[in-house]
């Protein structure tokens, strides 16, 4: 269980499809880890919405873990799902865009859970690894729930120009039990020197 004194990782952010649904493969697989990490001790953040994002709320809260919902509530965007209202999280922190809600979710977690998603989860996903290839060493870990990333980072490395390090800020899981085992060597990992999380020019602050 996390340490609140000793621990870099307090707060995950989960993030994922918005559009699957309970009775879904995806749906539970969300819950179950959402659970997984509020029992650990973890605190879950994510965007407030359905779907994966609404399942991970619901596992945490099962737990009696606590949830930052990070919203925005659309004006003028067709294609956004917006806040769900049977996403009961306990602390809301309202953003203005969706570029400041993607900026938020990825500046609350210290670590990172992806799940399997559409273009809005990819977008993400590639900002959180961006950040952690750019600033390697004092980076927030991701952490790729599904086998099926295995095929997708391979692709990366067979078909784009990679560093070393690039595949060092993240691992592949497909359990619950994997997640929180993962974030404690990732955080066993940091633990050694002086790891420092967002550099001094806060590179996720508008």
């Amino acid at each position: 269980m996390p340490d609140e004194n000793k621990n870099l990782i307090k707060t995950v952010s989960c993030l994922g499809f918005a559009d699957c649904r309970s009775g879904d493969q995806l749906y539970t697989d969300a819950q179950l880890v959402g659970e997984a990490l509020a029992k650990a001790g973890y605190v879950i953040a994510n965007g407030g919405g359905p779907g994966v994002m609404r399942a991970t709320t619901e596992g945490a809260k099962k737990a009696g873990g606590h949830v930052i919902g990070v919203t925005f509530y659309p004006k003028d965007v067709a294609n956004f799902e917006g806040r769900d209202e049977n996403n009961k999280f306990d602390e809301e922190i309202r953003t203005d865009n969706y570029l400041e809600r993607t900026l938020k979710l990825l500046d609350v977690g210290q670590a990172y859970v992806i799940f399997q998603g559409g273009t809005g989860t990819i977008s993400e996903f590639g900002m959180a690894w961006g950040l952690a290839r750019l600033y390697f060493g004092h980076h927030k870990p991701l952490v790729l729930y599904g086998k099926f990333w295995e095929k997708i980072m391979a692709t990366f490395l067979a078909n784009m120009r990679m560093r070393p390090e690039e595949f060092q800020v993240y691992r592949v899981v497909t359990s619950p039990d994997e997640v929180v085992k993962t974030l404690e060597l990732f955080d066993l990992m940091l633990g050694h020197g002086n790891h420092v999380f967002n550099p001094p020019e806060k590179p996720f602050e508008l």
